[in-house]
């Protein structure tokens, strides 16, 4: 799969939205050429390497850097995070 760099993607953000207003955002970070970065899925569960637990430990602390925002859902898997 030929790689794409971020300019090169059409932008679904709304027009004229101001994103720093309060509201419930859903987000999708893929890891580049869709490589297994955070760890592998065993018997159906996800296990979280050092990378994985990296990206769950930097989650749980934005609440301390950024203090109005609470965090809801969030999953870690083998080539991206939800």
């Amino acid at each position: 799969m030929p790689s794409r760099s971020a300019s090169s993607r059409r932008s679904i953000r709304l027009p004229h939205y101001d994103y720093s207003q309060p509201g419930n955002y859903f987000f999708t970070i893929c890891t580049l050429r869709r490589r297994l970065l955070f760890g592998r899925i065993l018997s159906g569960r996800m296990q979280t390497n050092r990378a994985g637990d990296a990206v769950w430990s930097v989650w749980r602390g934005l609440t301390e850097r950024f203090r109005a925002i609470e965090l809801d859902s969030f999953v870690v898997m083998p080539n991206h995070v939800h």
